[in-house]
């Protein structure tokens, strides 16, 4: 992946993330009926590792992280990003450089370690099933 397509990818993933969550805190706000967006869940009737995501960040950005864990512990990296990515693409943008990028590829490197790509699809099946065996 280039530069200019990873960094134009994460504005645009950064940007829906936003989106979305101002949809659900509008939602939250002012309506009764929640937005499901989760194609797998609808479909199949099973959540997907990432269900729960959503209030996951709304409860982070309500300050309740008990909560938060208990929805799904992705939310806390997904709020990390969507903290993080806007500022460290500015950083770079302004000062022409290319620290994300090099940041992406190495953390691409290493997780394409046999070890470390195995623990990691462990830790989204441990996710996917806690989310089934809660109810989600």
């Amino acid at each position: 992946m280039t530069k200019i397509r990873l960094y134009l990818l994460l504005s645009i993933a950064c940007v829906a993330g936003y989106a979305w969550i101002g949809v659900q805190l509008y939602q939250d706000r002012f309506t009764d009926t929640p937005i499901n967006a989760c194609i797998v869940k609808h479909v199949t009737g099973i959540p997907c590792p990432s269900c729960g995501s959503t209030r996951s960040v709304l409860s982070i950005l309500k300050g309740d992280f008990w909560n938060a864990a208990w929805w799904n512990p992705f939310g806390f990296l997904i709020t990390i990003i969507l903290l993080v990515v806007p500022v460290w693409l500015t950083v770079d943008y302004r000062s022409n450089r290319s620290s994300l990028f090099e940041f992406y590829l190495h953390a691409e490197a290493f997780l394409q370690r046999k070890y470390v790509a195995a623990f990691a699809i462990l830790i989204v099946i441990a996710n996917w099933i806690w989310n089934i065996n809660k109810g989600l």
